[in-house]
Parts: structure tokens; sequence; C-alpha cells
């Protein structure tokens, strides 16, 4: 009883270590790196790995892991639905393996072999459906993962999944701000130009358009030199 108490209150303490990480004002690439030292310990996982799921490839890629093998950081990503942890995100369920290196479903035996890695439980990472990633505990010993382990692994997936999201929905407001910046600095630009040569807006954007082309730059600084040129010109 007292040792289940032990990690009982040791699951608590790495859960709220977490929690507060989560809403700070530490980089999301720290944070996951907590998560996976942080899990690693209450898990007693000999590697803990973070996988991101890449919407445009449809693969699951190593974001963070407490393991400095060479060999199993350079493992490749692993395709959805394929795999363990590709099965594991396609369903959006928990996958436990009690030995991947005689499971048929695990991908790089050769890796499993060569790092001493036994037993695997593969939780996926998901916000209202949507799985953005999974994370992975390894033992080097067989293990059947308890119930009690599967929630913790659970709640420390919620939360990561939680950070994701939130840098992510901070990242696409600060692209849209960004965005209409330019077509602002774009619009003002266009309206110097027909005044200066007498032509039309979608004329003044075309030679915008082809100037950036030429020169390899992006539009918006093509814009930001017709603007500084104007104002430097009238002053």
């Amino acid at each position: 009883m007292e040792k289940k108490n032990r990690e009982k209150s040791r699951r608590l303490e790495a859960l709220t270590e977490i929690s507060q990480a989560i809403t700070s004002d530490t980089y999301l690439d720290d944070i996951l790196r907590l998560i996976v030292m942080v899990t690693a310990q209450v898990m007693d996982s000999n590697i803990c790995a973070l996988m991101l799921l890449n919407d445009d490839t449809g693969e699951l890629e190593i974001r963070a892991t407490q393991s400095i093998s060479k060999d199993y950081l350079m493992k490749p990503p692993v395709h959805l639905g394929t795999g363990i942890s590709g099965r594991a995100a396609q369903s959006n369920a928990p996958i436990a393996s009690v030995d991947v290196k005689r499971d048929d479903r695990y991908a790089n035996k050769e890796v499993a072999v060569k790092e001493g890695l036994c037993s695997l439980l593969s939780m996926p990472m998901s916000v209202k459906g949507k799985v953005l990633g999974v994370i992975n505990c390894y033992t080097s010993e067989p293990h059947e993962f308890t119930e009690d382990e599967m929630n913790v692994l659970a709640s420390v997936a919620n939360q990561a999944a939680l950070a994701i999201e939130n840098t992510q929905l901070v990242m696409k407001a600060q692209l849209m701000e960004e965005e209409l910046e330019a077509r602002k600095l774009i619009d003002r630009a266009k309206d110097i130009l027909m005044e200066q040569r007498g032509i039309t807006g979608f004329e003044a954007f075309q030679a915008m358009r082809r100037k950036s082309m030429d020169t390899r730059k992006p539009i918006r600084e093509i814009a930001e030199a017709v603007i500084l040129a104007y104002e430097v010109g009238n002053k």
C-alpha cells in the first residue's frame, strides 16, 4: 500500500510539473522535452518519445525524446496506419505490445534489438477528435501496462496535445496578422504606383509581382521599398 501511495504521489507531482510548464511562457520544444523526461521517470521507461503527425506527408515524426541514442533518433518516420504508433494514431486509441521484437506490427525491430527495447505503450495525443501525434513509452523488460499506467499516460498525452494546439493557434494568429499587414502595405504601394504611373491597380500589382520574381524577394519587401521611396521623395 505504501509503495502504491508513493507511486501515486510521484505521478501527481509529475502531472503538476507538466501542467505548470504548459501554462508558462516556455517554448513548445522545451515543454515537449520536459514532458518526455518526466514521463520516462514516472513510467520507468527506457525510452519515451513524442511523435507529431505531419499533415502534409501523413507521417509521424519524432519531435522530442529523452533518448540520446543516434539509432533511435535516426528512425524513419512512421506512416499513419502502419506500425504500432501509426495504428494508434489512426485509430485514436492506445496500443500496447508486450515485446515489440516479436510483434509483427512493429516496424523497426533492428532498432528495438540494438536498443534493448521490449514492451511499448503508444498513446495518441488528440484534441476534439483530431490526432496530433503519439507518445511512446518503452521498457527494457516484458511488462503488462496497468490501467493506472494507461490513465497516467493518457493524462500526459492530453496535456501535451493542449500545449501543441495552443502553440499552433498562436502561430496561426500571428500568421494572419502578418498577412493582414502585408496586404495593407501592398495596397498602399499599389495606390502610390497608380498615382505615379497613371496605371490601374491590377497593373500596379503585376509590376510589383514581376519585381518580386526578378529579385527573388517577397512582394511585401517590394511594397515596402515603393512606400519608402515615395516617403523619402516627398519629404
